[in-house]
């Protein structure tokens, strides 16, 4: 008796003129299943808590993030493919573009995401190709603008600084160390930010991006340092087979960490434009064969720090006519739930400690008087008000497969 999982990330948002993109949106399979089903809203990690996507599903899967997560570095390199290591130290990479003159910490950085760019594997080659370390480091693309890049050698250190500044218009951040044992980790990063730069500011790809009006990718942003964690895997913790479908690289990270099986179908992006219908169809078919599918959409999460209020709506009515194909399921046989990893609002343009609305439907829930899928409705229903890291005990106990606590 299978559960699926879907996380919407960053679905729900705060009201712009009491509205939000969530509460305006035609959806009619969504409030159709909040109507069939029981609903509540959620704190992903706890109340007042702004949760990352990385430590939101580690509590969705029933991991505590306070125990579990050193950094989002090693779960970003686990998820482009990256064999991370005991001792190596991960990080996170956007490509971005800086302007100015001087070395690479004297530059300003003008866009964080590089444009959006999609294609960099020509500019991660480059980097193999002409930059050297006095350690080990490998460098792998994730979706669109992102990367993750681990440093391998002896005496390293995660206790170091960002070189993000985080914000346009400001320029880029040395790396400094925390502590003295940190210090020539410290050093090998501004090395590699500077060699990486000079690769990058004259590559013929960036040139014609140049050339075209589009902004170049000729800096690498590096932030989330940490060394990767001992995790149980999801099947000795609960003994379950777990799946996880998404084709963001941390979500896909978050699955390999915790020994899950991750499925990427063609036309999965990680984007707006991502192949729903495919992952739809993947999620069907998981299901007849792990206990647990957690099924991924990521665009709503990119809308709502782009402030896209009308993108965000677009995105959810467009997903909704896909979800009718999850309604064909068996609510004896399976358990659905719909809900977001954390709030993402449009007037904000990062993630929130909002509650997130959630949806539980299987045949033996008690249905409550919520009949639409939104922020404003869910908190009537009668889940009440949850946290993450109950939700899949909650499933498990609708399926009759777990063990009573206590005579």
């Amino acid at each position: 008796m299978p559960v699926l999982l879907v996380i919407i990330d960053g679905l729900s948002d705060r009201p712009v003129e009491g509205k939000t993109p969530l509460s305006v949106a035609k959806k009619p399979n969504l409030d159709s299943i909040a109507e069939m089903g029981i609903n509540g809203i959620m704190d992903t990690i706890a109340p007042g808590i702004r949760p990352g996507s990385d430590t939101s599903h580690l509590a969705l899967l029933g991991y505590d993030p306070h125990r579990y997560y050193t950094g989002r570095g090693p779960i970003e390199a686990a998820g482009v493919g990256i064999d991370v290591k005991p001792g190596d130290v991960a990080f996170r990479v956007n490509f971005a573009t800086v302007e100015g003159e001087g070395s690479i910490f004297d530059k300003v950085v003008t866009d964080r995401r590089a444009g959006r760019i999609q294609n960099t594997e020509e500019l991660i080659m480059a980097i193999r190709e002409n930059v050297s370390l006095p350690v080990e480091f490998l460098i792998e693309r994730g979706t669109g603008h992102r990367a993750a890049l681990v440093l391998r050698g002896e005496g390293l250190s995660d206790r170091i600084t960002d070189t993000d500044p985080k914000t346009v218009g400001k320029r880029v951040k040395r790396c400094k160390a925390l502590d003295t044992a940190a210090e020539r980790t410290a050093e090998i990063v501004n090395e590699f930010m500077q060699k990486a730069h000079e690769v990058l500011d004259r590559h013929p790809l960036n040139e014609k991006r140049a050339e075209m009006g589009l902004p170049k990718a000729n800096a690498l942003l590096i932030r989330g340092s940490g060394v990767t964690p001992h995790v149980p895997s999801f099947s000795e913790k609960f003994g379950l087979r777990l799946a996880v479908i998404a084709a963001t690289a941390l979500i896909k990270g978050v699955g390999r960490i915790v020994g899950g099986e991750v499925i990427t179908p063609e036309g999965a992006t990680g984007n707006r434009y991502t192949d729903i219908g495919a992952k739809i169809r993947a999620a069907k078919e998981a299901v007849k064969r792990y206990d647990v599918v957690l099924l991924h959409f990521k665009a709503t999460d990119e809308l709502g720090h782009d402030g896209d209020f009308e993108g965000k709506r677009d995105f959810i009515e467009k997903l909704d006519r896909h979800i009718s194909d999850l309604l064909e399921l068996d609510r004896d046989e399976n358990c659905l739930i719909i809900t977001a990893d954390h709030s993402t609002p449009v007037k904000v343009g990062e993630h929130t400690a909002d509650p997130v609305p959630v949806v539980i439907l299987h045949e033996d829930v008690r249905v409550d008087e919520v009949r639409h899928f939104s922020e404003f409705e869910a908190y009537k229903g009668g889940l009440c008000r949850i946290r993450g890291g109950d939700l899949l005990n909650i499933a498990l106990d609708l399926l009759n497969i777990v063990k009573k606590f206590g005579a």
